[in-house]
């Protein structure tokens, strides 16, 4: 069944940040051509729904096809089931979820967690990855109150990362968690950043007439961005955190 473009953009507009085929584009991981084919074929893929479904916190059904409220009533994943502590009422089989005390004040897992997607591209620390999936491969469970003290909750996804051109800070193999709603350039942070078909973590500075990409390792020149070359490129988002497996101790 084909999904009209028009109306599936407008609910997407009224439920979320995007307004922009450009931003839309971004919050899939995909070039800005296929959002222009999907708009010209009046046609949006079926996974496009599924993944903004998933990172929004959005009804597909509603999505889709308009129907229903826009956000479910409760989002509660297979993950969210097997994490959540449960209490027997009774001797029958129902279930509930617990309220955990935390500092004094109750903690209802369901309300105060947020599922933060893994996205199944992969973030490279060197010279750059043309593994851009859209479609989240995982969730992982973290405190709401936690991750607003790092941006918005709602637009944080994790990434792998891959190469060393980021050591010593960011090795090859961490995880690295990115608050796309942050696009502001510095030096002092670190930015996921696409440049056509790869994506990269660098350091980002604006020059007069162009932009220049950092790396942390000096083994790596800078990247020189002019002209052309800027219209290719675009912040996904900040690097708010990051972790990695204790393989080396």
């Amino acid at each position: 069944m084909t999904i009209p473009f028009t109306p599936f953009f407008e609910r997407l507009v009224d439920a979320t940040g995007i307004n922009t085929q450009m931003a839309l584009a971004e919050a899939l991981g995909v070039n800005r051509s296929a959002v222009t084919q999907a708009k010209l074929r009046d046609a949006v893929p079926q996974k496009w729904i599924l993944a903004l479904a998933r990172r929004y916190t959005l009804s597909p059904d509603w999505l889709e096809f308009g129907s229903g409220s826009p956000r479910p009533a409760l989002r509660k994943s297979a993950a969210a089931a097997r994490l959540s502590p449960v209490c027997k009422i009774g001797r029958g089989p129902a279930e509930r979820p617990v309220s955990v005390a935390r500092n004094g004040a109750p903690f209802r897992l369901d309300q105060d967690l947020v599922y933060v997607p893994k996205a199944a591209a992969r973030l490279c620390a060197g010279g750059g990855s043309f593994e851009t999936g859209a479609l989240p491969v995982s969730e992982h469970p973290f405190p709401r109150q936690w991750l607003a003290k790092m941006g918005n909750p709602s637009s944080m996804v994790f990434m792998d990362v891959v190469g060393d051109s980021m050591e010593p800070g960011i090795l090859d193999g961490d995880m690295v968690l990115v608050d796309q709603s942050n696009t502001g350039i510095s030096p002092q942070v670190v930015l996921a950043v696409g440049l056509e078909d790869a994506i990269y973590l660098k350091r980002v500075e604006k020059r007069s007439d162009g932009i220049l990409l950092h790396s942390d390792n000096g083994a790596y020149p800078n990247i020189e961005l002019f002209g052309d070359d800027l219209s290719t490129f675009r912040i996904i988002g900040k690097v708010v955190w990051f972790c990695r497996d204790c393989r080396f101790f």
